[in-house]
């Protein structure tokens, strides 16, 4: 299923870099600004995102408070992201496709990873968000990588398997976070390959 593959895309949010304490962090935000328990607020979250809906998001405003500000401090590496990479990077050419504020490469270098990876494609620098797949065609281009030699992972069906798929690029997707919950309902959703952490990717390739 994945021979004659050049570059390995990946998303970083729940892809790379663990979001759930900082996912955690503003849901017990919501509750506290709601007045409800921590418990009522993740199970409403949790229903959200089983209707392929942004759980927390949706969450606040069911709770009629606003959205807390994110927590990037609560963010850090997977244990298996360095392994993952290293292994995975002598092999092929890593890049990331990604929804992020400014200073990707930034945050990457500060974690360690910025040297395994070979070309970021980052939508506050590029003006272009996923599912957008103009993002998917500027990092292929630069890659100058078809798509049909090319695997694009994430946790988000709608933001990084859909795009990807109906590029042509190969899929995996990774059951991390609250994306682990999405109902797979289309064959534009159905990626080639499911895995529950970054460590399975090593028996893949």
């Amino acid at each position: 299923m994945f021979k004659s593959i050049d570059w390995i895309f990946f998303d970083v949010g729940s892809t790379l870099v663990d979001k759930h304490t900082a996912y955690e962090h503003r849901i017990k935000d919501i509750a506290d600004s709601a007045r409800v328990s921590y418990e009522f607020a993740l199970d409403t979250a949790v229903n959200f995102y089983r209707q392929n809906k942004r759980g927390d998001l949706e969450t606040a405003r069911l709770l009629g408070v606003e959205l807390p500000k994110w927590h990037e401090e609560d963010e850090f590496l997977y244990s298996d992201t360095v392994k993952c990479l290293e292994f995975l990077g002598r092999k092929y050419k890593l890049g990331v496709i990604a929804n992020q504020s400014f200073g990707t490469k930034g945050r990457l270098r500060q974690y360690g990873i910025l040297k395994y990876i070979d070309l970021i494609v980052a939508s506050a620098e590029e003006g272009i968000a996923k599912p957008d797949r103009r993002i998917f065609e500027i990092a292929l281009k630069r890659a100058n990588c078809l798509s049909k030699n090319s695997v694009m992972i994430g946790d988000r069906i709608d933001n990084d398997i859909v795009p990807a798929n109906l590029l042509g690029m190969k899929t995996i997707w990774i059951k991390n976070g609250f994306g682990k919950y999405w109902d797979i309902k289309t064959d534009d959703e159905r990626p080639d390959c499911t895995v529950e952490s970054l460590t399975e990717l090593l028996d893949i390739f």
